[in-house]
């Protein structure tokens, strides 16, 4: 008897993966793992150039395609592949290629990975700066982070980013979700439906054995890409003001700021006699995050979930953070550490949690019972999996109840294709523009 043969996958990636670098990369690896384990046959394809710290995909059986945007050979690529689904690595890619793929491929079940909500995170950071320009308080941050969905709408509708994601997050058959609450935002302002939009947060096994104890722990510890905004603005914010109210209860302590592409700006702020140290990029996050007593995140804006928050709890180590960190993460569990909205209990939490042996391992026991309540690869790989057999089976009915996205579909690929000819014609000095009517 014949064997049907695997399905065929085609991720157009933003950047090509470095899990080592960014939670959002480590995120699309474990979707890709996720595909293996099924047999699926991959194809991954990225207009960007490899990074420093780019994933061997290879090694993993896993095709790699370099592509062009605004370059007809997509079209020949895309057609000779014909893939059954098709994954859009961040909205951006969706605009660029979706058109393509749909003009080649209009049965492939189209997928957008998201991370997080882009246009979410950029208003969160417009909120911020307006906050910092209009409040004289640098302590209490409770109005900042208590903002509803609603608010959150107010804040997205009005910009040009959003009007794009969303549009995209309707274009696609199913997209994947890290946060929750970026669901219910999507469904309950912005419309779409619950179908079409399914929670993958971060996969992770849970950890074979024991951690290292307190006594066996030194140091404070702060991780995350220097070009995602939200932790620049954290490693300032530390810097500025976190820092020293925390070193002047701990004077022996120190604080190790481990990130990817560090750039001058953030080497300049390294500073041993005050005990901020500013580490560069770490070849493994999980052994300084084991080594570490404390992780900080302080952030102050952002979306989606934090990977460094679910590296600490894989490690045992307590965190603190504050609403924006602790997003989506914890639901009714206890949070492994503490939660704070204020520069004093940030600062009053740290101190507490650094000296308090009791209270360090406590915490460190509920970010292992977290992980096997919430991330659990076991679980929510085989979830996704039958999520998307399920889209492709049902695809017309799918796409039937998303007219809205059908519609946008439709003056999308027209637009675009338009757009994408003329571009050629003039690149090739044609006088006369396409008709594509």
């Amino acid at each position: 008897m014949n064997q049907p043969r695997p399905l065929r996958v085609l991720v157009i990636g933003y950047v090509w993966p470095e899990p080592r670098s960014s939670a959002a990369s480590g995120h699309v690896m474990q979707i890709l793992d996720a595909f293996l384990q099924e047999g699926w046959d991959i194809t991954f394809a990225s207009p960007a150039g490899p990074g420093e710290h780019k994933a061997d995909l290879t090694s993993l059986g896993i095709r790699e395609v370099p592509i062009e945007l605004n370059n007809s050979s997509f079209d020949t690529f895309v057609s000779g592949l014909a893939p059954d689904i098709v994954l859009f690595d961040q909205f951006m890619m969706e605009e660029q290629f979706g058109w393509r793929v749909e003009k080649h491929c209009p049965d492939a079940l189209r997928v957008l990975e998201t991370s997080d909500l882009q246009s979410l995170r950029h208003a969160r950071h417009q909120r911020l700066k307006d906050h910092l320009r209009d409040s004289d308080d640098e302590n209490d941050f409770s109005a900042l982070f208590a903002p509803s969905l609603d608010e959150a709408f107010g804040l997205m509708a009005g910009t040009d980013l959003a009007k794009r994601e969303i549009a995209a997050l309707y274009r696609c058959d199913l997209n994947l979700m890290i946060s929750a609450v970026e669901i219910e935002l999507l469904v309950g302002q912005f419309g779409l439906p619950r179908t079409s939009l399914h929670e993958c947060p971060l996969m992770v096994d849970p950890p074979a054995g024991a951690s290292a104890g307190f006594d066996e722990r030194a140091h404070f510890l702060s991780i995350g890409n220097f070009r995602h905004a939200p932790n620049w603005d954290a490693v300032l914010w530390m810097k500025n003001t976190l820092w020293p109210l925390i070193r002047a209860q701990l004077p022996q302590a120190q604080l190790h700021i481990y990130g990817a592409y560090t750039p001058p700006k953030a080497t300049a702020l390294h500073n041993a006699a005050q005990g901020f140290h500013i580490m560069d990029w770490a070849e493994d996050a999980l052994q300084v995050m084991a080594q570490a007593r404390v992780c900080l995140a302080p952030l102050r804006f952002g979306a989606g979930i934090k990977g460094k928050l679910v590296d600490a709890m894989l490690c045992g180590t307590p965190s603190v953070t504050t609403p924006i960190g602790a997003e989506a993460m914890h639901g009714d569990h206890p949070w492994p550490g503490a939660v704070t909205q204020t520069v004093e209990d940030f600062v009053q939490a740290a101190v507490h949690l650094y000296r308090d042996g009791e209270r360090w391992d406590d915490a460190s026991r509920t970010g292992r019972l977290l992980l096997e309540q919430r991330y659990r690869r076991s679980e929510h790989g085989p979830a996704l999996i039958a999520k998307l057999k399920h889209c492709r089976d049902n695809l017309a009915q799918l796409r039937k109840s998303n007219f809205t996205g059908s519609m946008l579909r439709h003056h999308h690929h027209k637009s675009t294709q338009y757009m994408a000819q003329w571009i050629e014609a003039k690149n090739r000095n044609t006088e006369s523009l396409p008709d594509i009517s």
